[in-house]
């Protein structure tokens, strides 16, 4: 799952994308690569590089861990974040993901004396089809501050699962 701070992408960049890949055969495969290079890019006013904002993330991600969902990894980069999660029990991948944006939104709104939007409404989510493709989506998630030129080495990077389990998808590139 990809959740995003609201100006992390230009709503006309996304509508120009659109239009030139709409008669294209692979058009959701180029504009996911698209929007995650862009992302990279850092755009917008990128409050999750503050370390209080990011921490608050952090917290919140791993709240729940073990009781809503299964997190197997994260990363939160300075304007947007990657999680890898198994929901468990009755909770909704999107009842998760409202709970996390709604908490972390009042939460750096107050720290950063701001009201308004902060998470992007939309999120990018997919279903992992075999434990091949959760393997190299955890090593994509925890090598994406070196892959963005933030760090050297995805042990460098402290907001991530890599720095927190000692990395043990490794530092190959996505």
């Amino acid at each position: 799952m990809v959740l995003r701070l609201h100006d992390s992408l230009p709503q006309s960049l996304l509508a120009r994308w659109e239009e030139e890949l709409r008669s294209t055969p692979d058009a959701t495969d180029q504009r996911r690569r698209r929007i995650e290079a862009a992302l990279d890019q850092g755009i917008g006013k990128c409050w999750l590089g503050h370390s209080p904002i990011a921490r608050i993330v952090a917290e919140a991600l791993a709240h729940f861990d073990g009781h809503r969902y299964q997190l197997h990894a994260w990363v939160i980069m300075p304007n947007h974040v990657h999680v890898l999660i198994s929901t468990v029990g009755p909770a909704s991948l999107a009842e998760i993901e409202h709970s996390w944006k709604s908490y972390t939104a009042k939460q750096a709104n107050g720290l950063l004396a701001r009201s308004g939007q902060f998470w992007q409404k939309e999120c990018y989510d997919r279903v992992m089809r075999s434990q091949r493709e959760m393997a190299e989506t955890k090593v994509y998630i925890e090598a994406n501050p070196v892959v963005a030129g933030l760090c050297e080495s995805i042990f460098d990077w402290p907001w991530t699962s890599a720095a927190r389990n000692g990395g043990d998808s490794g530092e190959k590139s996505p």
